[in-house]
């Protein structure tokens, strides 16, 4: 399929389909159909076991000897004679349930007695899928759940198709409360988990346009299964990073996004990730070389216009080893093939002049940041220089410094602090730094803890394996 172009300054997303529907967030998308249920509207046949109707002359009659007493069923007289033959219309072949449907309704103030309401309840029902009446099935259905003899374990799908059907009607608020009931079961099906119907619960929310509620019912499901130790069904990250990334709804989008790459850290997801957090924001120098960098470890970064930013972003004459390193890999992926671009040729010329004499002046430059009369801008570039280097501790250092210091930009060095604390393999110490992160810089810092949880998960299994 092919890719959407990129946005100029920001990034090409992957994902593009019916479940995340993850594209530009000023275009304007119908909103995702629901997730299908193994019980389908309008599929012809009866969705539920619909209690049989006793004859109460046979209900009522005394057993003979030897034969066992029928079950008790409290039906009444008028009842009988007025259901009987209503039943048998509806049962001729091509019987017209619109005709017979004042008929029909005529029975509902006669229905006294529980037996009596779940009996009209089905027919109601069964008429209303042979007319396809949706009403009348939910007014059925409803009847049937609200005579209190529906078998328990048959409980959890009726209240399944009385919240389709009345989703199907746009009747929202009683559709949750159907819906809710079922939930509360634990019904499932073959083809219908519980999860299904958590999903379809803030589908009801979507519906309605009522967004955030949505978000807020899906994230605090999402928080329930971990705190259960239970995995979380990616689609329900997918459907929150959709609703929420289309119609810009943050913080809660990064909540979603974080939360989607830390449990499924694929590289089409990370991709995404990345992706939408540039293009909700206009990160420009300093803080979109810190989620470049981000992508260039996870393997985001897969346009021309990436390699670009990175190099734009982190200056050649400031950080000349990264660039270089950034440009090569450009080169020998054939994303940037080396003579292809006068510019980047020209920008690698530099760096490989510079390179050298950087290295050269990595001692000297470490002595003036420690020196204890240092000033913040001695002791950011210390901190920048070392971490472009991969000398993580000796950043981490620099930038823990800075924070004491009067005048820091606060959220710049913690970010960087944050990464050379990763890079050093501290990842409690990231986490708890990257978390005090806040402003335009939070939407990063949150991806970069993704990272760091994602390089602790793959540590503790190596080390589990003993790889």
């Amino acid at each position: 399929m092919p890719q959407p172009a990129p946005v100029p300054g920001k990034g090409a997303l992957l994902v593009e389909d019916a479940v995340t529907n993850i594209s530009s967030p000023r275009r304007s998308h119908g909103l995702a159909r629901q997730l299908a249920l193994a019980v389908a509207l309008a599929s012809g046949t009866a969705m539920l076991t619909v209690p049989g109707f006793t004859d109460a002359a046979y209900a009522q009659k005394k057993k003979k000897k030897g034969e066992e007493e029928a079950p008790k069923q409290a039906y009444t007289e008028a009842f009988v004679k007025a259901y009987q033959p209503v039943d048998t219309a509806i049962k001729a072949p091509g019987a017209d349930i619109n005709a017979l449907k004042p008929q029909i309704m005529a029975l509902v103030p006669l229905a006294a007695t529980p037996d009596d309401k779940l009996a009209l309840g089905g027919m109601l029902f069964n008429a209303g899928i042979t007319g396809k009446d949706y009403p009348l099935q939910l007014q059925g259905a409803e009847m049937m759940l609200a005579s209190g003899k529906v078998k328990p374990e048959e409980e959890g799908r009726f209240n399944l198709v009385a919240f389709q059907l009345a989703n199907e009607l746009k009747q929202f608020d009683k559709a949750r409360g159907y819906l809710q009931r079922a939930i509360d079961l634990n019904y499932s099906a073959p083809n219908t988990t519980t999860s299904d119907l958590q999903m379809n619960m803030a589908e009801i929310y979507f519906s309605e346009e009522r967004f955030p509620e949505g978000l807020k019912y899906l994230s605090d499901a999402i928080a329930a299964k971990k705190a259960a130790g239970q995995p979380v069904d990616q689609k329900w990250y997918r459907r929150g990073v959709s609703i929420a990334y289309t119609r810009e709804i943050v913080p809660q989008v990064y909540d979603f996004v974080q939360g989607w790459v830390s449990d499924y850290p694929t590289e089409e997801n990370w991709r995404d990730a990345v992706n939408l957090t540039r293009n909700l924001n206009d990160f420009e120098g300093p803080v979109l070389l810190d989620l470049l960098r981000l992508g260039k470890k996870v393997g985001t970064l897969k346009e021309k216009n990436d390699y670009v930013f990175y190099i734009e972003s982190a200056d050649p004459r400031r950080l000349p080893s990264e660039v270089k390193g950034v440009i090569e890999e450009a080169n020998a992926k054939g994303i940037i093939p080396r003579g292809s671009d006068s510019w980047v040729d020209e920008q690698y010329k530099t760096v490989n002049g510079l390179v050298v004499q950087d290295k050269a002046a990595l001692p000297t430059l470490e002595r003036d940041a420690n020196a204890p009369a240092a000033r913040l801008r001695t002791v950011i570039a210390a901190g920048d220089t070392f971490l472009s280097y991969g000398e993580y501790a000796k950043a981490a250092g620099f930038y823990e410094r800075s924070l004491s210091m009067p005048e820091v930009d606060r959220n710049l060095s913690l970010t960087r602090l944050g990464i050379a604390q990763i890079g050093a393999g501290n990842t409690t110490a990231a986490l708890e730094t990257l978390a005090k992160v806040d402003g335009l810089r939070a939407p990063i810092a949150r991806l970069w803890s993704a990272y760091a949880q994602q390089q602790a998960g793959g540590a503790a299994a190596g080390a589990a394996t003993g790889m």
